[in-house]
């Protein structure tokens, strides 16, 4: 059973998008498949611009190495074999972190708060110009939360964003407009609050399809 089929839709640079949909819609798996994580089963993903992975994912992480070990692995990756960048990467990541020893302790050791601390200050490590952003502000404790909405706030000054947030009322502060996942498709909606208020009439009334506008 797939989980939509048939999106088609077209992002423009200057805008940051919210993405709505009840649990199980499948925002999560939309990011991960612009991101580059998963693959569709058909179709094509066409960028002429950086997109982050999902801000804050640990499914890459191996759980034997530490968060350094870790940290300097994606760097790596994303940064060449360029020494002093990164080692940039992880002082950025480890400073962020506020792990202490616990840096060069093994990844499956940390709680979920710790991973949180170190995915998101890798994510942030990277220039894009598109960030995948799920539900990153709500995890960790309140002094991680109000960080990391800084940073964002940061990012969003030189970057746009694909949003998904159960908090609503935060991605005012970010996104122009929205797109909604329902029942396997996609609504656009130009205004971010028409978006965020049939989401919610959904919510209450999932089968009443007449609430969405063609």
């Amino acid at each position: 059973m797939s989980v939509f089929q048939n999106l088609n839709f077209e992002l423009n640079s200057g805008e940051s998008v919210a993405l709505l949909g009840r649990n199980g819609a499948g925002k999560s798996t939309l990011l991960r498949i612009l991101g580059g994580i998963d693959q569709a089963d058909s179709g094509t993903i066409e960028a002429d611009c950086s997109m982050s992975w999902p801000v804050g994912l640990t499914g890459g992480f191996q759980g034997s190495l530490s968060g350094r070990e870790n940290t300097t692995f994606v760097s790596k990756i994303y940064a060449g074999h360029d020494p002093e960048l990164i080692e940039e990467k992880v002082r950025r990541v480890e400073e962020f972190a506020e792990l202490g020893v616990h840096f060069d302790r093994p990844f499956k050791t940390y709680s979920s708060g710790m991973r949180s601390r170190v995915t998101f200050g890798l994510s942030m490590a990277f220039d894009f110009d598109v960030y995948l952003i799920d539900e990153v502000t709500s995890a960790g404790d309140e002094r991680f939360r109000k960080r990391s909405k800084k940073v964002l706030e940061q990012r969003h000054e030189t970057a746009d964003f694909i949003m998904v947030d159960h908090n609503l009322w935060g991605l005012k502060f970010h996104c122009d407009r929205a797109l909604l996942l329902h029942n396997g498709s996609l609504i656009e909606f130009d205004d971010l609050e028409e978006g965020i208020a049939t989401h919610k009439r959904l919510l209450e009334n999932p089968t009443q399809h007449e609430l969405v506008a063609a």
